[in-house]
């Protein structure tokens, strides 16, 4: 008999660091008097980062979305930009704030990244860039992204949000691309309670950012553009540091909690699991994505979705609706039929993992999930 945990089990729960420590770094906030506005803690973390990622090119926010939007801008991108439907809103969110038109093209069925091929073919000479997620934290199609970006001399970004501490060929995926946005929401595997990064290829772009999350300033007196209010503020980057110290061996657990979930479920008949990885991917294992096929498993995505939670398991339907389904990105018209993106949004569930997550849970959820459907029939 199946029996419910007895407290919720959800889909991700913030790491955080010991409170003592957290609250003896509070003392210098406190000591300072120095809340916000590029503060002793942000610029010691800036620099903290910068080596952890190995370039000097990134620059810090109050969120990721800001960020994004704010490197959109300072990159001067217009007209129209290549991406996915299958993300969080806030990557096509971002272009429409920029006043950018999204080109909508489908996803490879392996990783659910961009498919270059329908990305080549979608490039017009209204193309400004191409707007790429490593969705899951699963690596983009890295080189087949950029040669189509030199090809035709456009901007290659990506929305970097679920791959914190992600490398390919030993090198973070921070440093692909003109640009790349990272989230550091509190969902996240890595997480700054918010904040978000951009890094980016031409350090030319440092200032240009600086000056556009901070209203434009230059000095006391002089405004040099329309800027907004976007700075990562103390609190958070005193979070981001004190995380930081513990993320290679929060990614450690990940990768045990993960595998776990791959023995367990890799023969159960209607479920199918991502792929292993190249030997040249180092992944965070922030997300573990399955897709149902209803046939085969005996019970659809959105059945098991509404029994987990009976059990006190709450699951993700990460990403449903596809965002060309959404009632604001509706009228937007889109050629591509988006086959793999939209078979991919009505089968994926995201499972319950995160630091704190034990083996035997991750046991107790891949029972449940073996035994709903016959649990369900009989």
């Amino acid at each position: 008999m199946i029996k419910p945990f007895a407290e919720p089990i959800y889909v991700t729960r913030p790491f955080l660091p010991a409170f003592d420590k957290f609250c003896d770094g509070l003392k210098e906030i406190w000591e300072t008097r120095w809340l916000t506005n590029k503060g002793t803690i942000l610029q010691r973390y800036t620099k903290k980062l910068a080596d952890y990622l190995g370039s000097e090119n990134i620059c810090l926010f109050a969120n990721g979305t800001l960020a994004l939007q704010i490197g959109l801008q300072g990159m001067e991108i217009s007209g129209e930009v290549i991406t996915t439907p299958f993300t969080f809103v806030a990557t096509t969110h971002a272009l429409y704030w920029n006043k950018i038109r999204p080109i909508f093209v489908d996803i490879e069925p392996e990783y659910y990244t961009l498919d270059p091929e329908k990305v080549e073919a979608a490039v017009t000479p209204k193309t400004a860039a191409i707007l790429a997620v490593h969705i899951y934290g699963h690596p983009c199609r890295l080189n087949e992204l950029a040669a189509i970006a030199q090809k035709h001399n456009i901007k290659l970004i990506y929305d970097a949000a679920h791959a914190f501490g992600v490398k390919v060929g030993g090198t973070p995926v921070s440093r692909f691309g003109d640009l790349s946005m990272f989230s550091f929401h509190a969902t996240k595997l890595y997480h700054s309670i918010e904040g978000g990064m951009l890094s980016f290829r031409d350090g030319g772009y440092r200032e240009t950012f600086d000056y556009l999350k901070n209203f434009g300033f230059k000095n006391e007196v002089e405004v040099v553009m329309p800027g907004t209010n976007a700075k990562m503020n103390e609190f958070q980057a005193l979070m981001g540091e004190m995380v930081l110290t513990s993320i290679d061996e929060i990614i450690a657990k990940y990768e045990i909690l993960y595998k776990r979930y791959v023995a367990a479920l890799k023969d159960v008949p209607g479920i199918k699991l991502v792929p292993g990885f190249p030997e040249n991917t180092q992944y965070n294992f922030a997300y573990m994505p399955v897709e149902i096929d209803a046939y085969e498993f005996g019970m659809d995505r959105d059945s098991l979705y509404e029994e987990l939670k009976k059990y006190n398991v709450f699951t993700r339907r990460y990403f449903y609706p596809l965002l060309t389904d959404l009632a604001c990105y509706r009228s937007i018209a889109v050629e591509d039929p988006l086959t793999v993106a939209r078979k991919v949004s009505s089968s994926i569930l995201a499972l319950p993992i995160y630091e704190e997550l034990t083996i035997e849970e991750v046991d107790r959820i891949a029972e449940m999930i073996r035994a709903l459907p016959k649990n369900r029939h009989s």
